[in-house]
Parts: structure tokens; sequence; C-alpha cells
């Protein structure tokens, strides 16, 4: 009985803290599909618009190059997560798996960087961008996320994970350190460089702050930037605001639910059976 009655409890917190942070989710979707006639900030709260209506997307897409926004956050999006995970996969796997001096200093060192707000380094890191002429770039808005100091640790420890008779048996069959790296320590760490591809995507695709520092070009806004704007093309009208942050809102989740099932490992990730 009284496990019955502590699994309830937990699962009846979960249910209530999975709640709180999906209303907020739900108003925004709400609100996005309200009508003019409709008052959003009636008491108590209007949880379902009455007349739903496709018009305030319709009206944020063709009043604002949302399209363009969209390529924009998609390109450098991707090119962000490709660029932070081969540079963590390529520092991660020395520290992990191979023995020379200095490298628990190394370690530490990058672990030190985590705790450096990103604006602190802002300003000297626009002045470079600056200098190579990055300015108003594709390469000038992901300069920040070609490396991180999470993904090294994380695939630090995903490496450390695998076997080493994955390790002996790829070095007797005669195969490089690269190779060791490419073909058999990367499938190994699959859940953990999915995890991490999530945790970039998110991080470039959300980001406003530097792409609002390093941009002055409409054309080559993100899509943050392209909402921040709707304040001023609409004197706030949050129905419209509303409406471009789910179109916003709706590729990261697509990504998230695709891969997602990659995230879990599983008995045949590690190459070894039982």
């Amino acid at each position: 009985m009284k496990q019955w009655l502590r699994l309830g409890l937990t699962y009846g917190l979960l249910i209530l803290l999975a709640l709180g942070m999906l209303l907020p989710l739900f108003w925004l979707v709400s609100t996005a599909f309200k009508s003019a006639n409709e008052d959003i900030f009636a008491f108590p709260p209007q949880w379902l618009p009455r007349e739903p209506t496709w018009q305030n997307f319709v009206t944020v897409w063709q009043t604002n190059p949302f399209g363009q926004y969209l390529f924009n956050s998609t390109l450098v999006a991707g090119l962000t997560v490709a660029c932070n995970l081969l540079t963590s996969a390529l520092a991660a796997y020395p520290l992990a798996r191979l023995q020379f001096r200095g490298r628990g200093v190394i370690f530490a060192a990058v672990l030190a960087t985590i705790m450096i707000p990103f604006q602190i380094v802002m300003i000297p890191l626009y002045i470079l961008a600056v200098q190579l002429g990055l300015r108003n770039t594709y390469l000038g808005v992901i300069l920040p996320g070609l490396a991180s100091a999470f993904g090294i640790f994380l695939l630090r420890q995903a490496f450390m994970g695998v076997p080493k008779e994955l390790e002996e048996a790829a070095r007797l069959d005669g195969c490089s350190e690269l190779g060791l790296w490419w073909f058999v320590m990367l499938p190994a760490v699959r859940p953990a460089l999915v995890t991490l591809a999530i945790f970039v995507f998110i991080g470039a695709w959300s980001d406003f702050l530097w792409p609002l520092i390093v941009l002055d070009q409409p054309e080559l806004y993100t899509l943050p930037i392209g909402v921040a704007t709707l304040a001023g093309t609409f004197s706030l009208d949050w129905r419209l605001i509303a409406a471009g942050s789910v179109i916003s809102v709706v590729p990261v989740f697509i990504v998230f639910l695709l891969l997602q099932r990659y995230i879990i490992p599983s008995a045949a990730a590690s190459g070894i059976k039982g």
C-alpha cells in the first residue's frame, strides 16, 4: 500500500510539473489562433479560441519575410550543430582515450570555461568577428557555437564508457587512430552525439543576443530577431506575435521528435553482447 501511495504521489507531482510547463505553451498556441474579436486578456482566461482562425499566421507570413528568416535559422543552426559535433568529438576523444602529459590540466581548463558567462566574452568576440570580416555573415553568427566546453565534457564521458575490447579489436585489425575514432568510437557514442546535437540546435535556433549584435541586415535575420520585429511592426498585437512565436517553435519540436529515439542507448550501441 505504501509503495502504491508513493508511486501515486510521484506521478501526481510529475503531472503537476508537466502541466506547469505546458500551460504557457498551450496559452501561446491558443492566442495565435484567436480572432481579433476575442479578448486575450479576459479574466477568467479563455483557454480555447471561440472562433479559431489561421489569419494571424497568414498575416505574419505575408507582411514579413518569415520564409527568409526560417531559411537563415535553419542554415545557422545546421552549420552550428555540424561544426560543434565535429570539434567536440575531435577534442573529447584524446582527452578520454589517449594518455599524454597534461591531459588532466587541459580538461580542467576546458571545464573552467563553462563558468564564464557569454556576456563577458561577447565584446572581444564581436571585435574578433569584425576584424575577420565576419560581420553580417552566416559564419559570424555561428562563430560562438563552433565549439563548446559542455560538448567536449559530454562526449568525453561517453568515450570513456566505450568498452576497451572494441578499441583493442580495431587496433589488432590495423585501424589507424583517426579510423578508430570515425568507425568505432563515433558509432558507439551515437546517443551522446544526438543528445548534444539537440542541445546545440535548440541553443542556436533560439539565440537572440549574438545574432542581434553581429547582424544589421534584415535579409540575414534569424527567427528570434524576426519575431522581435513583430512588436514594432504591429504595435504589440499579441495575436500576431504569438503566431510568429509558434512558427519559430514548430521546427524545434520536429527535430526533437525525429531524434528522440536515438537518445536512449541500447545494448547494441556498445557492440558487446552479454
